[in-house]
């Protein structure tokens, strides 16, 4: 009796042991790998953000017909943060901790952005952001799959500056931290170029922004010496709508004032008239446009999901392509959803451009990216009138003098903000 009972305790102790071990591993590594989804679904940015919701769940639904990733299913859990910059840092805690995602791709404007970093730098998250940025930021968690300021903004300026010969600029903006900082590149850039402080006209309004009267007749006023005036727009969201019908109504034409914008494209103008803005331009790194193989896999794939051959694609939507694809890249080197063993696996992942050639994700957690220029057609799509071989994104610019010391590099130096002057990390904080 006595040799029973040590053996039936032996064995419930082994029992009880177990969970902690190889179970505790096993079980793990069961159920779906979850993907968080952080983009506004209600409030004016749903006019952008709804449709990379859309590209996600599709992404999502392609590889779960390839076999999922690690022999496990992805599941989507779709958050609103209804265009609230705090709701967005409530929405990923509550994604990170009650839902236990293992990665996130979301946000569209910078102050979304910057919303949600301390958070996912608090529980060590992992974010995909997938829209042009102003630069001036590198966190561990961020893996920031659009473009930077010398990847669109600083092109733009360069395009204006040779080919159509601008000589006075106004930027338009909406008033959050993106447009004011890729502003404040942008003039130090132009100044370096010799453009006048006084030829240079800034300008920003509220999201939702609708009476436009006045700031177009500033932009025609500023012409009024013969210079001739651009416009660098970055408006967003749905204050767009209202710019450019007050520019038809003001028979502002392209060859008069052009204008190059950053944050409108094949989506935003489909909800426009666009017979009027025929020859104004947008910078983006992809256009619906572009005539490749690939690309026209993917618009087949997004109308097919959709289930609407007027939908478009847009430069966002192949930001989380690539990123998307090149995750499940890393979970598959690294063997783990994990997120350290993601962020070492994700820096040297190459996949192809829907434009062409291949992007490459670096060590300062930005992408290798062509910089095309698009002139609006009567359609609502855009001619590529120019694009460049890819372009490796800075973190930090070359045109502030407080950043142009600064170097990323989370491979070697495991460093966002390393200075090479004095060969010292600056520690990052969730508000630098």
């Amino acid at each position: 009796m006595n040799l029973t009972r040590r053996s039936l305790l032996a064995t419930a102790a082994a029992a009880l042991a177990a969970p902690l071990t190889a179970p505790r591993f096993a079980l793990a590594q069961e159920g779906p790998i979850k993907i968080g989804v952080l983009h506004s679904l209600s409030g004016t940015m749903a006019i952008s953000e709804t449709t990379l919701k859309d590209t996600m769940l599709m992404l999502i639904e392609e590889q779960n017909a390839k076999g999922g990733v690690l022999g496990r299913q992805l599941e989507a859990v779709v958050v609103d943060p209804a265009s609230d910059w705090p709701l967005f840092a409530e929405k990923a805690r509550e994604l990170l901790t009650v839902s236990k995602v293992d990665v996130m791709f979301g946000c569209w404007t910078s102050v979304s952005r910057k919303s949600v970093l301390p958070v996912i730098e608090e529980l060590n998250g992992l974010l995909f952001y997938p829209v042009q940025y102003e630069g001036e930021e590198s966190s561990k968690n961020v893996f920031y799959t659009g473009a930077a300021p010398n990847q669109q903004a600083i092109p733009a300026v360069d395009y204006f500056l040779n080919e159509l010969g601008i000589e006075k600029f106004a930027l338009l903006g909406t008033d959050y931290v993106y447009p004011r900082t890729t502003n404040n590149i942008l003039e130090s850039y132009l100044k370096s170029k010799g453009i006048a402080a006084e030829d240079i006209f800034v300008n920003y309004t509220p999201f939702g922004h609708s009476d436009w009267s006045k700031i177009v007749a500033d932009v025609v006023a500023l012409g009024a010496d013969g210079k001739k005036v651009g416009v660098v727009s970055t408006i967003n969201g749905d204050a767009n709508i209202g710019f450019y019908k007050e520019l038809a109504a003001a028979g502002v034409t392209a060859d008069k004032i052009p204008v190059v914008a950053f944050s409108v494209g094949e989506e935003e103008l489909s909800g426009l008239d666009t017979t009027n803005l025929v020859g104004h331009l947008a910078a983006w790194n992809y256009f619906m446009s572009a005539d490749t193989p690939e690309n026209k896999s993917f618009i087949e794939a997004w109308h097919k999901f959709i289930k609407d051959d007027k939908r478009v694609t847009n430069d966002p939507m192949e930001a989380h392509y690539i990123g998307f694809n090149m995750w499940v890249n890393a979970v598959t080197a690294a063997g783990t959803t994990a997120v350290d063993p993601v962020i070492d696996a994700m820096v040297g992942q190459k996949f192809p451009n829907l434009t062409g050639g291949m992007a490459e994700m670096l060590p300062n957690h930005h992408l290798t990216k062509p910089v095309l220029i698009g002139e609006i057609r009567a359609d609502g799509q855009f001619d590529i009138i120019s694009q460049t071989e890819p372009v490796p994104g800075d973190a930090w610019t070359d045109f502030l003098p407080e950043s142009a010391v600064l170097e990323s590099d989370w491979k070697d130096l495991k460093c966002g903000m390393y200075n090479t002057e004095t060969k010292t990390c600056v520690q990052l904080t969730s508000n630098y």
